[in-house]
């Protein structure tokens, strides 16, 4: 769909769509009950074309307070709940680089976490202190996959993009580097915080002008802009999409700019602990705050 910011609220155990209004965000499982209309209970069910005919009658109707739930009060899940793939680049800024002192790569470098790792804004990440103690952020556009994409060239990617939101590439920073792969410093429980929003494609203007900020317990600690990307979103998905299918709801994480705690002198190093607030704020997609337990 077209002009829509989408979310993941819990409603009565479970999570179910809802879209942001000017006055709210709209509960549309509610308000589908109340209209006898068959609709979208998910964001993925949105991003793979379930029952849209009734999510536009919905939205078309007039609004009642009834149906709206107020941000300040949402309790939000991951704006995609369950993706084929999660797919996150390495290496993909340039400044990034080189405050880690490494070459820009040649190709891109991806990796994978799993549907474990997702966490809503205002969620907690439970650190695994017990095998780690290196915690460190990584802010980061993201990805949503709209349309089946098999060996699209860079000019036709973008359009296979339902939409765009903020996440963070969480990482164990010890289990990272303890081998040659980077698998169990990526994929703890919660480690890939993502939302509160999925932003239609149509209204993001240039993915790739994009201010990316990150902060912890208020003070800045990144804050850069999509410009400075190694390789574009349209790069990213064509050369992905030349190796494996991508298809409705995959997310591709598109790396993170600089000011990670491991871009720092190893003396300088003050790695996130229990009780730290983090907030990644990309342009136009919206806050996503959480914390560490």
């Amino acid at each position: 769909m077209r002009g829509i910011t989408i979310c993941n609220i819990r409603r009565r155990g479970s999570f179910s769509l809802g879209v942001r209004t000017p006055g709210g965000i709209l509960d549309v499982a509610a308000a589908a009950k109340a209209r006898r209309v068959r609709a979208p209970m998910t964001t993925d069910e949105v991003i793979r074309g379930t029952e849209l005919a009734g999510l536009r009658r919905i939205l078309a109707a007039k609004t009642t307070a009834a149906f709206l739930v107020p941000e300040a009060k949402a309790v939000f899940g991951p704006c995609v709940l369950s993706p084929g793939k999660l797919l996150l680049m390495g290496l993909n800024y340039r400044r990034h680089a080189a405050e880690v002192k490494l070459p820009l790569p040649e190709t891109p470098t991806f990796f994978s976490k799993f549907n474990n790792t997702l966490l809503g804004h205002g969620g907690v990440i439970e650190l695994p202190k017990s095998e780690s103690s290196k915690f460190d952020y990584e802010a980061e556009l993201v990805i949503v996959i709209g349309k089946k994409a098999q060996r699209v060239p860079p000019e036709a990617a973008l359009a296979c993009v339902f939409g765009y939101a903020t996440g963070n590439d969480f990482s164990a920073r010890d289990l990272q580097f303890k081998t040659s792969q980077w698998l169990l410093g990526k994929t703890c429980d919660g480690f890939a915080p993502l939302g509160p929003w999925l932003v239609s494609a149509d209204l993001v203007k240039d993915p790739q002008n994009l201010a990316v900020r990150c902060s912890v317990n208020g003070e800045v600690r990144q804050s850069s802009n999509t410009s400075d990307m190694i390789f574009s979103c349209a790069q990213l998905i064509s050369y992905a999409s030349r190796h494996m299918t991508l298809l409705p709801g995959d997310v591709i994480f598109t790396g993170t700019p600089e000011g990670v705690i491991q871009g720092k002198p190893e003396a300088e190093r003050v790695w996130l602990k229990a009780g730290d607030q983090l907030a990644t704020e990309i342009e136009g997609l919206g806050e996503l705050r959480f914390s560490l337990g």
